[in-house]
């Protein structure tokens, strides 16, 4: 059923969850760097919400997370990371600082201890540039837990790291040898 009046919100979620995860809910396909086509996307999310190009553009500008980006002549969109469908969307191998944090929930923390942070669902793993980001990232999932990650060393190592339009460094993995844990 239809909404009448825009939840940005919601329409976001929704965005996040076509654009990241499920572009079929919609029937849409995703090109090989992650762009949808905005009509089409507007088309999709018109079937279940109120949108429209403005909204659409206001959702974009007020994104607290910066999670999508348009084309130059917006006629594109995408996700800036996160995906769990295999899309490339284009970063290239940045040199990190020597600390980046992480930030997830207590209950995580032995597997995370013993194997190491492994992008699960995702095709990389997230990291925050500053550990009071990453205790944010950590309360969204329960009580947090806060690593310091010595990307300097998984640099030297041979990791290769990347760096989201948004501020997120993205990796592979990390290594449990590469982890202290800070918080709690």
């Amino acid at each position: 059923m239809r909404e009448t009046t825009p939840d940005l919100t919601r329409i976001s979620k929704y965005m996040s969850l076509i654009l990241r995860h499920k572009p079929e809910v919609i029937g849409i396909k995703l090109d090989a760097h992650g762009w949808a086509d905005v009509d089409a996307l507007l088309a999709g999310i018109s079937r279940r919400y109120p949108i429209d190009r403005d909204i659409l553009e206001e959702i974009v500008r007020t994104d607290g997370k910066q999670r999508y980006s348009f084309n130059e002549d917006r006629t594109k969109i995408r996700a800036n990371q996160g995906h769990s469908i295999q899309v490339d969307v284009e970063l290239p191998v940045t040199e990190p600082p020597e600390t980046l944090y992480h930030g997830t929930a207590e209950r995580f923390a032995a597997s995370i201890e013993a194997q190491g942070l492994l992008p699960r669902s995702r095709l990389y793993v997230h990291l925050s540039p500053d550990a009071e980001t990453a205790e944010k990232v950590g309360r969204r999932h329960g009580k947090p837990v806060i690593y310091l990650v010595n990307a300097g060393q998984m640099r030297r190592d041979g990791y290769l790291f990347y760096l989201s339009v948004n501020g997120v460094w993205l990796t592979k993995e990390v290594p449990a040898r590469y982890l202290k844990r800070l918080l709690p």
